[in-house]
Formats: structure tokens, sequence, C-alpha cells
């Protein structure tokens, strides 16, 4: 019997007495799913298309043994207030099992400004920790060897000064750059896409990208010295496809401007890494991690000519996504956050972060932090996923929505390099549109009640939320201003002002690396918002074009 008998025979009939519950069921991309997958609807050319663990094309994992070997870094996001609070939730996260630090920055250390300047007014340690100065960073890692500790900064318009900092406070630990573990993000591009934090033109940013990914590969040999971002994509309306085929498309033009400046591609690509979000569709979660992975090693292999297969392999960090989290019955955020996880799990990360349930509402708490963390443990140790090595893979549906998310992601990847690279698509709308178009479709389809989200527009019910909530207190600003005030006064101005000048003469030569030049001014304890005015006179500022 072949699938069509089967329908005629047993599926029809049952039909006329009872209609599925839908005419038709979509994933997150917008495939339409049918109800059963045969190997009819898959070709599984083993060695070609899946191949083992650690072995090209990589779609089944990275490494031989995965988790087997080693469970992947359990790595939560926090930062917030002032150095001290911050360090205080990072000591207590270690303590919990958490294996990896993951550092929040506020928004003006994320655009550049001090704390006690104009337009960090209000903001100041409210979405992550307040960094101004060496000592601020000090203060940050005090009791935290950083030798021992791999640790990952989100942050990408100042991720030169952010890393400086950080390398110059593992100097004064002892530790030396060649023994740090970690990942600064660096993504300059998904800014201009769909987050927003960027300060120069997209020509300076890429070059500072650039410098810094040049500069680790040869001075921090184990530092990622990039993390190409889908997940703010995701966050901001993307298809699990755009998701995969716009931060693949990100990744190729890193690759490509490296190169232009003179590297090997097996050089710096090993120490590329990724980041994506876990959305609800839990399979086709799945299936976007291993395209991905796929996708990636045949666009270096056969695209940038690698020769190294560590060049090749997609090595990615998870974070659940923000997006789904509702404020209404908020205690259900646990369960998709679970979800989530799983998803990334299955699909092979490196690194995860699980949102905390009450994040629709504050920043998270001691409490829900720790939950957020023990969903991570309990997947990994008592949920048997971890034992076997992608463990869907083979299943019909899986393989075809791996191979279908694959295709449609390099049909993006092919119109993108037609109109001239992704800058060029940043610069005419079009990814940003695409976006656009992809969340308008998804809000429209919450609101007809077509899309479900349980306990907002289904399964609703008369509520008192009840959530203790963090809150940043008033205070911190004071303390951090005066901080900066008196690191201001307690320096050899001249040794600034000479660091910083410096770095602008070198700024306005395109072919110079600026990362020796800002760990000058670090250890000249200049702030990172003069390090960043520095550059403001030299690039400008970027002021992004109306998209309709």
């Amino acid at each position: 019997m072949n699938k069509r008998e089967w329908e005629e025979k047993y599926v029809k009939p049952l039909l006329q007495k009872a209609p599925e519950r839908k005419k038709e069921f979509r994933t997150a991309s917008g495939f339409v799913v049918d109800r059963l997958y045969t190997p009819e609807d898959v070709d599984i050319d083993y060695e070609k298309k899946l191949g083992y663990p650690g072995v090209y094309p990589f779609t089944r994992g990275v490494y031989p043994t995965m988790y087997r070997g080693k469970i992947w870094t359990m790595r939560q996001y926090a930062g917030f207030g002032t150095a001290e609070e911050t360090n205080r939730r990072y000591k207590y996260l270690l303590s919990q099992g958490q294996t990896g630090l993951s550092v929040a920055f506020d928004l003006p250390t994320q655009i550049g400004y001090d704390s006690d300047h104009p337009m960090a007014l209000g903001e100041v340690g409210k979405v992550g920790v307040a960094i101004d100065t060496i000592e601020d960073m000090q203060i940050l890692f005090d009791g935290i060897p950083l030798d021992k500790v791999s640790t990952s900064m989100t942050i990408n318009s100042t991720a030169a000064q952010i890393l400086s900092m950080y390398i110059v406070v593992a100097e004064m630990q002892g530790v030396s750059k060649e023994q740090l573990r970690g990942t600064v993000q660096n993504d300059m591009l998904k800014e201009y896409i769909a987050r927003g934090t960027y300060i120069f033109p997209p020509e300076p940013s890429l070059r500072i990208a650039t410098d810094i990914i040049m500069y680790c590969a040869k001075e921090v040999p184990k530092w990622n010295s990039i993390s190409i971002s889908g997940y703010h994509m995701e966050e901001a309306g993307a298809t699990p496809v755009q998701e995969v085929a716009f931060t693949l498309a990100n990744g190729i033009e890193y690759v490509q401007r490296v190169i232009d400046r003179g590297m090997n591609v097996d050089e710096f690509a090993p120490r590329l890494s990724f980041f994506f979000a876990a959305g609800n569709n839990l399979l086709e979660e799945v299936a976007k991690f291993r395209a991905a992975r796929r996708l990636w090693a045949r666009i270096m292999k056969e695209r940038f000519n690698a020769k190294n297969p560590r060049s090749m392999m997609l090595r990615f960090h998870v974070q659940t996504a923000g997006c789904t989290l509702t404020a209404q019955q908020p205690e259900n955020n646990i369960v998709r956050v679970t979800l989530q996880a799983l998803a990334a799990v299955l699909g092979g990360c490196q690194s995860l972060h699980t949102n905390s349930y009450d994040e629709a509402l504050s920043l998270p708490t001691e409490k829900s932090v720790r939950i957020a963390l023990r969903t991570q443990q309990i997947i990994a140790e008592e949920s048997g996923v971890a034992d076997v090595i992608d463990p869907l893979g083979g299943a019909y549906y899986v393989e075809w929505l791996t191979d279908k998310i694959e295709e449609e992601a390099m049909k993006y990847i092919e119109k993108i390099d037609e109109m001239g690279g992704v800058v060029k698509a940043i610069e005419s709308g079009y990814i940003q549109r695409e976006i656009q178009k992809s969340a308008y479709e998804k809000q429209k389809a919450i609101d007809s009640g077509e899309l479900v989200v349980v306990g907002v527009n289904k399964y609703k019910i008369e509520e008192d939320i009840q959530v203790e909530i963090l809150r940043v207190d008033k205070s911190v600003v004071r303390k951090q201003i005066e901080r900066l005030k008196r690191f201001r006064e307690n320096r050899d101005k001249r040794k600034v002002e000479e660091a910083l000048e410096k770095m602008k003469k070198a700024a306005e030569n395109p072919d110079e690396n600026l990362m020796p030049y800002f760990l000058e001014a670090v250890r000249a304890r200049a702030t990172l918002g003069e390090m960043t005015d520095a550059l403001r006179e030299v690039f400008g500022e970027y002021r992004a074009p109306q998209i309709f």
C-alpha cells in the first residue's frame, strides 16, 4: 500500500464523518503541512544530506559525541543596575549550576554613552548593567576567575570597547588573553535590520567588526569573535526561513570582508559563532537548526573554499523566544520556555539561555531565573534526550522540513546576492520589509484567532496577576554617576587625551586595526563614552532611512 491508497481507503471515509480541525495546517514559515510523511515525501541521501555527527555536512551535529561527551553550556543572560548587583546575580547563578556567564548591558552602554550623559537619562541600569569604565568591569567580574568561566557579552556597537575592558581586567587577574573563552556578539548588520543599537554608518561599523574578528583570530584564539545573530530578527517577526536566510547572508558578508582584508578563511572561520531564537513550533525549530547547520557547511566549503572542517561548523547559541512570553497567565511561559529549550537541544545547540516566566512584566527575579535554569537542568539530567545524538534525525516530517527550510533560505540568499549583497539589501529596505510583512501577517493571525496564544486570545481568564517584580532602585543612577566622577578625577588626563588622539588618527586609516588602540585607551583609563565620542568625530552617526 502506498500513501495515496491509504488516503483513499482509510482517510477519505473518516473525513466524511469527522472532518479535521482545520482545512489547512501551516508551520510558522507558512509551509502547508500534510497529515502524514512517509519515505515517498523525502529523498534521504544519507551520506550527502545527513552524514554522521562531527562530519560534513554536520546536519546531525558539529561534534562526534555531542551531549554524551559534554552538555551544552547553560548560559543565563543577566545584568541590571550596577556592576555590584550584577556580580551578585552571577555568583548566585554559578552557585546554582550555571556553566557560563552572559552579560546584558544597559542601553547607554550599548550605544556608547557614559551614565552621566543627557542621552542616558532614565536608562541607566534598566535593561542591563551600566559599564562606563575599567573599574566597573573589574567590579562586574570580582571573584570570578576569567580563566575558568566562559563569558558571552551581548554588545555590538561598543563591542571593541567592552572586549578591550574584559581583556585588561583578565590581565589584572593574571589571566592572559590566550586563555580567555567566550563570545562577543559584534554583529552590526542585524542592528540595521532589526535591533537599532547602531552608532556609526554601516561601513565604519563593519570595519570595526572585522577588526575584532581579525584581532581575536591572532591574539585571543579561544574567543568567538562574533555571534552572527538571527535571534533579533525572529523577535522582530521573521519566520524560521527568514531567520536562517538573513543570518547566513550576514555571515557571508562578514567572511567576505575579512578575506578581502587579506586573511585566509581557515585562519578565522573556526571561531565564528551564531545565535538563534527557539520559537514555539517545536519540530520546525529542530529542522531550522539542522538546515542552518547543513547550509552553512555547504556555503563555507563551496563558496569560500574552506579546507578546515572547523571552518564549516555552524556552532550556535540559542535563546528561547522572548516575543512569545505573555503578561497574561505568566506561569504559562514556563511551559513555552520548556518546549523551546527542548527544540534547541534536539536541534543540537552548543549553549542555551532559557527566559524567565516573568520577563513580560519586569526584569527576572532570582526565583524565576532559578526556574529557568532548572528547566535546562531537567532536560539535561532527566529527559533522556541528551543521551542520543540527533534523536529526530530520519523522521520523515523533520527531514522534509529540514530540506524545505534549507531550500527556501537559499532562495533568499541568492536574491540578496543578485541585489549586490546584504548591505545593499539593507540599504534598500528589502530585508526589513520582508520581516515587517511576516510580523504583520502573524499579528493578523493572532488578532483573528487563527493563531492561538493560550491565555491571550483563547482560554482567557479574569486574573489579578500576582508576580514578584524586580525593580531597579533609583539610587543606582546616583551611585553610578558618583563612581564615574571619582574615576575621572583620579587619572592622568594627558594620557587619556593622547590615547584618544591616537585612536582618531588610526580610525582615519581604513587599513589600521583599531583593537590595539582601544586597549591602549582602556589602559589609559578612558571611559566607554570618551572612546565612542572620539570615533563619532571621525565616522559620524547613522540615521536610518524610513522603510515603508
